[in-house]
């Protein structure tokens, strides 16, 4: 499949995956200073597999958002020709819905294939990969086959040069664009040195970009040792980790700028960009380093919020006029989507405002098991129930249509679930037929229940089949959809 983006892996400096540094305001800090690609840190491929890709329009983002909101991948079109997505992966078919999911976002896609934590190696990912060279080439070859996008991976060094250097010449053949080497082996760390002969000797093996990775330790202390250590490896590029999570700075030709400015100029994109307060902490103190100790150190160590860094750096204004700009256009947007909501309102759609609350129901029973008793004791089709959600908030709103009309509460909630319910508790009560609730006194459907289960506590007695006939069990589950949400 063509390659259809100017990314190029030859001559680049190059921001490295890095777990909780290589989030969104770490990689614009990079480009900003200077680096040409930026990796964003190693998310793992089922993590992915969960989250639905939302378009921010307060923050003007695509973030890739998990079951329970939490976002696990923000970036914006600033980077989008810059970086590079990195999964953590051990099943190929995997590995490409991951890719598919992220390739219209992303200027590349990586597979982790160096990461000697056991977390990763324990479900056979990162450097567990280098011992299973089927899998890699399963890995690669399905990704540069079924995407778009360069596809580049991410090795550490194996115990031979021999070794090492037939499994690059192998990695080359499922027609990556790129293969970054840390020039360590999986049970070497930063103090052990790093192998230059080695990276050297892959550099003069394959033909492909070798990207040079692993000289903060022995050679990158400022920017003009970059081209020594690429130099040194032959390498087509150099990959930066730790001396770029100390002062990212280091990509600036000029030189590094003042460790306080880096800060501030970090603190502005993570309040800019709405990053959670631990991880920008967590940054901000790998920067600080020795001076953690420091009063300012002591208070960044004690800040509960990212309200609270701003003030530890003397930015408090700032974060106050941001925040105030956000709330505004959120506000605004709000204004909007409601007007536009209310001029292509169907005026056939029967309303109220209603939410479902679990704790006015018994257990197991639902409105939308009374609405289906009822369709099924008046010979109607069974309720369809269409679900949308609004990209701004992610609230779900849901519409029931039950012989031919429609319903639905006015009120957006905050999963499918519910919508579907208050959808359904307008229906019923539109009808004026009972919804389950406890205070409406005895409950048929529970009686239905209670006869079942004396009915198959007989039969177990009498040595029958304890299968229960599936018409049966259909009057005491819920039915759900199977169609995917789609966003207003």
């Amino acid at each position: 499949m063509t390659v259809n983006t100017p990314l190029c892996f030859r001559e680049k400096k190059i921001l490295a995956p890095m777990v909780r540094v290589g989030t969104l305001p770490m990689r614009l800090l990079a480009l900003d200073y200077g680096a040409d690609i930026v990796y964003c840190e190693e998310l793992i491929d089922i993590k992915m597999l969960q989250c639905k890709r939302v378009l921010n329009e307060v923050l003007e983002t695509v973030d890739f958002v998990a079951p329970n909101e939490r976002v696990v991948f923000r970036t914006c079109e600033r980077e989008r020709e810059h970086v590079v997505f990195q999964m953590g992966s051990a099943d190929a078919e995997r590995a490409l819905a991951v890719a598919k999911l992220v390739e219209s976002d992303v200027a590349g896609i990586d597979i982790n294939m160096g990461c000697p934590k056991e977390y990763s190696t324990k479900a056979s990912m990162g450097a567990a990969l280098l011992s299973d060279p089927d899998k890699i080439e399963s890995i690669l070859t399905t990704l540069v086959k079924g995407v778009c996008k360069p596809i580049t991976c991410k090795i550490r060094i194996l115990p031979s040069v021999e070794d090492t250097v037939n499994l690059v010449k192998r990695i080359e053949k499922t027609g990556i664009a790129a293969i970054a080497v840390h020039g360590r082996k999986k049970e070497e760390r930063p103090q052990h040195p790093v192998h230059c002969d080695v990276i050297k000797a892959i550099s003069e093996a394959i033909s492909i970009p070798v990207i040079a990775n692993g000289g903060s330790h022995d050679f990158i202390k400022e920017y003009a040792d970059i081209e020594t250590f690429q130099k040194a490896t032959a390498a087509s590029s150099v990959m930066i980790a730790r001396a770029a999570m100390w002062n990212p700075s280091i990509f600036r030709k000029e030189g590094f700028c003042p460790l306080k400015d880096v800060m501030q100029d970090y603190i502005k994109y993570a309040v800019r960009y709405d990053n959670h307060y631990t991880n920008t902490k967590y940054c901000l103190c790998q920067m600080l380093r020795e001076q953690l100790e420091t009063t300012q150190g002591k208070k960044l160590h004690a800040a509960q919020s990212t309200q609270e860094i701003c003030e530890v750096f003397e930015m408090g204004d700032f974060y106050e006029e941001t925040t105030a700009i956000f709330e505004a256009k959120k506000t605004s947007l709000e204004t909007k989507m409601q007007d536009e909501d209310d001029q292509m309102e169907d005026p056939d759609v029967i309303k109220m405002a209603v939410r479902f609350d679990k704790r006015e129901y018994p257990p197991q029973i639902t409105p939308k098991m009374y609405l289906l008793e009822w369709c099924r004791k008046e010979k109607h089709p069974q309720p369809v129930y269409e679900t949308v959600q609004r990209p701004l908030d992610r609230l779900f709103c849901s519409v029931v249509t039950v012989a031919e009309r429609k319903y639905r509460s006015t009120l957006w909630d905050k999963s499918k679930k519910l919508a579907e319910q208050a959808a359904a508790i307008v229906c019923l009560r539109t009808l004026g037929v009972p919804e389950g609730k406890l205070c409406e006194g005895e409950n048929h459907l529970i009686n239905k229940r209670k006869r079942g289960d004396q009915e198959r506590l007989i039969s177990r007695d009498h040595g029958e089949d304890l299968a229960e006939p599936s018409h049966k069990k259909a009057n005491f589950i819920e039915e759900t959809s199977d169609m995917n949400v789609p966003k207003m």
